[in-house]
């Protein structure tokens, strides 16, 4: 059993998370730095007040980095312009012809886009999107099979979808595990460090010693990982969205 609720604290929306755990534990989300606080359930509001007013300095240092993060501007999906695929940068090539709209990676600089004549931004958009997805698919498909034979763990069903506040996310109780679409542009490495994340909450759902001691145990550079994920370039709509629940991989203060 859990309960959510909303404090302010010098000027700070800090989301507060209450179940039955022992310690209090702090974190800053990416992409726009939101604070989470996981209290056990009978702690007072006031109590958390502190706790969040004694990491006030760390906590607005991890909120500017996030900042300083680099990110892109919104895509124009036009010719030139710089789109990365599992890490690796590309520059787009529009094609207008006749035919099945398609995306193809060109030698090891460029992404081709075939659209029909008149296509719009948006139209341009969704034909890359859904490249984005079958590639990623693709991807993690063998993944999914390998860790979680690894794990000793089974999710009922795994997906892809456009997440504006999470790389991924499991429900232990329907043992679904969803992945951003978003991923199909980060590195491999961080790719694998998500399915491995999520696939373990199946194992333990919730974030305390004994996760990090499961991550340290299959995942040892999962941290250094973590950090080059929180450091790569975000989407334009990933920076300032609405990030309440996100469970990105955070910096946590605890």
């Amino acid at each position: 059993m859990s309960t959510e609720t909303v404090l302010k604290v010098a000027g700070l929306t800090i989301n507060v998370v209450r179940k039955d755990i022992k310690n209090l534990h702090l974190g800053v989300y990416p992409p726009a730095g939101r604070v989470r606080v996981a209290a056990p359930l009978m702690i007072s509001d006031e109590a958390v007040r502190l706790a969040v007013i004694d990491k006030l300095a760390w906590i607005k240092l991890q909120r500017s980095k996030f900042e300083q993060q680099p990110r892109q501007s919104e895509r124009e999906m036009a010719v030139g312009e710089s789109h990365y695929v599992f890490g690796r940068r590309y520059r787009l090539r529009v094609h207008e012809a006749e035919g099945t709209p398609r995306v193809a990676v060109r030698g090891i600089a460029s992404l081709d886009l075939f659209v029909r004549p008149g296509a719009t931004r948006k139209q341009r958009e969704a034909v890359l999107d859904r490249w984005y997805r079958e590639q990623l698919k693709a991807l993690v498909a063998p993944m999914f099979t390998a860790w979680q034979a690894k794990l000793g763990v089974q999710a009922s069903a795994w997906g892809v979808k456009r997440m504006k506040t999470k790389w991924g996310s499991c429900t232990p109780a329907s043992r679904r595990v969803w992945l951003n679409s978003e991923l199909a542009k980060k590195p491999v490495e961080c790719i694998e460090y998500i399915v491995v994340h999520e696939l373990l909450h199946l194992a333990e759902p919730n974030h305390g010693e004994r996760f990090v001691a499961l991550m340290n145990r299959y995942l040892p550079c999962w941290a250094a990982t973590q950090k080059r994920l929180n450091a790569s370039p975000l989407g334009h709509d990933e920076w300032g969205a609405d990030d309440a629940g996100a469970r990105l991989a955070p910096h946590d203060g605890t």
